[in-house]
């Protein structure tokens, strides 16, 4: 059964999106540490924004490779290793955006405070508490210097937080949270959608859960579910992922369960190489299976030797909870643009890179720059939110939403 007007009509936030747009985020100098394949694409998108932009990275000859022989951005060498390294290299921005690996946040967060700078990141890393964002531990020394740090701001994490708040707002109760995420490639050869040392991390990290108001850590690659897609996707085997939502969601938005289960042939090989024993910490990373991320140029030779046909990469997210003393299932699934359509965008890159650098770019345009202290997606204002999720759509996401009253005794049908 449906419920009508639970979600609402886009059209009825206009007044406060526009209010929101008064006061995007004017010019700013951006410092992006990192420019692989999403960096890269971030700096792009942020020069067309109007602001100026340089990278650094360790290799800035393959960083160039990544941003093209035509961009006039600047590349310096730094190692993300080296906190002088970083400050040096990052002297005059406003913004320092870690682009590079979540190993380094605190790094970089400790380098925008000397910098006096504000601060972005993609994910969390989680070695000194498996269930809290690390960046969190900054909150008062960025409250002190009067500048803003926004953390986990990409696709997943980032996009997923604000439609699991988004969902949160929108009833009385919140009782479950899942997360569902599709990742697929048409190769015969392993191809990393992501950077291979992220792509290794989560596939040995033990997959984060909160169950019954806990926080616990389940078995990888357990708990296989079958979990219905839309279309053209479907029904997918999906199972328990090593995901950086669970580390800020359930600390933010009272809840009692909250889950992320990944599904698609990228996981099935994982999955695969894990029952062989071929996946652990102590075999490290065995290159020919998490090659390097793939260069816009390396794309379109991929492409045109028939050896990459498509990607996709797809989420949904279904809050449980209750509305008026009823149960109710809401839930918005989003479809990013394929491989193919990136393509008749004029642009070589994977489905996760696109739309990890795009909201990422989002959550730059609407930075809370009058803010102080360190912010996940779901803690932004209300206005702030509504603007970027608003702003999605331009990029070829597509965001379906539903509402669906449950029965007090059903469970609810994925």
């Amino acid at each position: 059964m449906q419920c009508a007007g639970l979600y609402g009509n886009d059209s009825a936030e206009s007044p406060l999106i526009a209010r929101v747009c008064g006061r995007v985020s004017c010019q700013m100098r951006i410092f992006v540490l990192g420019a692989g394949a999403t960096g890269s694409l971030l700096a792009q998108l942020l020069e067309r924004q109007g602001h100026t932009v340089w990278c650094g990275d360790r290799d800035p000859e393959r960083a160039r490779r990544f941003l093209g022989k035509k961009s006039r951005i600047a590349v310096v060498a730094v190692n993300a290793r080296n906190l002088r390294g970083v400050v040096r290299a990052g002297r005059g921005c406003q913004l320092i955006i870690n682009a590079s690996a979540s190993l380094f946040n605190e790094i970089v967060l400790r380098a925008a405070l000397r910098l006096r700078a504000h601060y972005l990141d993609l994910s969390s890393h989680l070695t000194r508490h498996p269930f809290r964002a690390e960046q969190m531990r900054y909150a008062k020394r960025f409250e002190k210097k009067n500048r803003a740090a926004l953390i986990n701001a990409g696709a997943a994490p980032g996009l997923t937080n604000l439609l699991v708040r988004r969902a949160a707002d929108l009833v009385d109760r919140v009782d479950a949270v899942h997360i569902r995420l599709y990742e697929s490639t048409e190769s015969d050869d392993p191809i990393s959608q992501w950077s291979p040392e992220v792509s290794f991390d989560e596939a040995v990290s033990h997959p984060r859960i909160y169950r019954d108001g806990k926080f616990l850590l389940g078995k990888r690659f357990s708990e296989l579910e079958k979990f219905r897609f839309p279309e053209p996707i479907g029904a997918v085997r999906v199972v328990l992922a090593a995901q950086d939502e669970v580390a800020t969601l359930p600390h933010f938005i009272a809840m009692r369960e909250l889950d992320v289960k990944i599904g698609g042939n990228e996981i099935d090989r994982l999955r695969r190489w894990h029952k062989q024993g071929k996946l652990s910490k102590s075999r490290g990373m065995v290159r020919h299976r998490f090659p390097h991320t793939p260069t816009p140029r390396m794309v379109a030779r991929l492409i045109r030797k028939g050896v990459l046909q498509n990607a996709r990469f797809a989420a949904s997210v279904l809050v449980r909870g209750e509305k008026k003393e009823k149960p109710v299932l809401l839930r918005t699934d989003c479809a990013f643009p394929t491989l193919f359509q990136i393509r008749q965008r004029g642009m070589f890159t994977t489905p996760v890179a696109y739309i990890t650098a795009h909201m990422a770019s989002l959550f730059v345009k609407y930075f809370p720059r009058e803010l102080a202290g360190v912010f996940a997606p779901e803690t932004l204002p209300a206005e702030t939110r509504r603007a970027i999720l608003s702003g999605v759509r331009a990029h070829g996401v597509k965001l379906a939403a539903k509402s669906t009253a449950l029965k007090h005794d059903d469970e609810e049908e994925f």
